[in-house]
């Protein structure tokens, strides 16, 4: 059996709660909403006017002038939460054996979509000279964060991008942590960016009506699990994680912040949007991660769930919980802390993961904010975190994410032992 492990050792994060890991979880345990007015274009012209932006961002607190210029916001974005997380581990590169040894895995779900709108835009509004910005293509493409993130730290291994809508980051952590496994690499550099906050994003989510249009209480219309959840809060930001081989990370003394015990995806061959009504693949996907890490569903603490406050997705995912406990007695709490930060889209998963890890270190459950009346059709047996945080120690944490497509992601957090 392999005996590798894997382990956290480095964090970073930005939404709309805030610049850092700190304000983001203290944002999280005190029920804070990042949601606003769209301040970015004029949203009126939707039926959503609002999103969770992100504040004051200044990229060049952790950014050269270059990086920026040559960047699109998703790009960025990446670039400073992986600044705080090798910051946070104290990984000094020119110290590994081999620079091969350490690599960047990187999810997205729309990469540059802001610059092709833009340059697009631009392009056909200006008939006297039509050209386009020369760094058009490299700013937009999905892959470009993990590039720019391993030429900043000189991490010449494995680099790519995983796309897989929601389900991105959870991807991208998955395969940083088989890779540190099948003894690929010692350190990978993971999560995931998203900067979704655009006339074209906006506007076509809010066509296929998945975004709430409670305008006149935007801070309250991410509500996972209510009966009157409407769609979910579009949101932007990033996170990131630095994966590292247990010894490794012990050997040179390293912070630990837990393990990664397991991890699954499968596919919903169901439908391009929305997820199985039964939750058949994400049930199944939340067994595959347990197998894997030799746990059962009674030994999990906390669930952090997609859970984005869409009428079919939140009562497919909690029956798919319930389908694992079986009808038997379990200690697991679920929360779905998208209620404040909004949806991340590709960048969801590295997001929760941080604040499941978070919850591990301080025994801490976030809550889902703005759930007053649960559906019913909400399986009863599913506990859920509700307006306020849960003090209780959290040992093994599971986090899912579900995209477009069919695509289910489960990642397996535990105490170190």
């Amino acid at each position: 059996m392999d005996q590798t492990r894997v382990v956290i050792t480095g964090l970073g994060a930005l939404s709309a709660l805030g610049h850092d890991v700190k304000a983001n979880w203290e944002g999280a345990k005190n029920g804070k909403s990042g949601a606003k007015l769209i301040s970015y274009f004029n949203a009126e012209k939707f039926k959503t006017h609002f999103a969770s932006e992100i504040e004051d961002f200044d990229p060049s607190l952790k950014l050269d002038r270059n990086e920026i210029k040559r960047s699109d916001l998703y790009t960025q974005y990446a670039l400073y939460t992986a600044a705080e997380a090798m910051e946070d581990s104290g990984l000094e590169i020119s110290r590994l054996d081999s620079p091969f040894d350490a690599g960047v895995i990187w999810g997205t779900s729309q990469g540059g979509l802001s610059t092709f709108e833009k340059e697009m835009r631009e392009f056909v509004e200006n008939d006297s000279n039509p050209r386009f910005n020369p760094f058009f293509i490299p700013k937009f493409l999905a892959n470009m964060a993990s590039g720019m993130i391993s030429m900043k730290y000189g991490l010449m291994g494995i680099n790519y991008t995983p796309v897989s809508a929601c389900a991105s980051s959870n991807s991208a952590i998955m395969d940083a942590y088989n890779y540190i496994k099948w003894g690929k690499a010692k350190v990978i550099l993971t999560g995931g960016s998203d900067a979704p906050i655009s006339e074209a994003s906006i506007g076509g989510f809010s066509a296929l009506k998945a975004l709430s249009t409670r305008n006149g209480e935007y801070q309250k219309a991410s509500r996972p699990f209510d009966i009157e959840r409407d769609g979910f809060v579009m949101g932007e930001g990033a996170a990131a994680l630095i994966l590292e081989e247990y010894e490794h990370a012990k050997s040179r003394g390293a912070k630990i912040y837990g393990e990664i015990v397991g991890a699954a995806m499968t596919a919903d061959a169901y439908h391009m949007t929305a997820t199985h009504p039964d939750g058949l693949g994400a049930y199944q996907c939340m067994k595959f991660a347990l197998e894997e890490a030799g746990l059962t569903i009674k030994e999990v603490d906390y669930v952090n769930a997609h859970a984005t406050s869409t009428p079919l997705g939140d009562v497919s995912e909690t029956k798919a919980i319930s389908k694992l406990c079986n009808g038997e007695k379990t200690k697991l709490h679920v929360s779905a802390t998208k209620s404040m930060t909004g949806h991340l889209l590709g960048a969801a998963g590295a997001l929760e993961a941080v604040f499941s890890i978070k919850a591990i270190n301080e025994g801490i459950i976030p809550p889902t904010i703005n759930t007053e009346n649960l559906d019913p059709n909400i399986p009863t047996d599913i506990t859920i975190v509700c307006l306020k945080a849960l003090e209780k120690k959290v040992k093994v944490a599971l986090s899912n994410t579900f995209g477009f497509g069919g695509h289910n992601a489960t990642v397996v957090f535990k105490e170190l032992e």
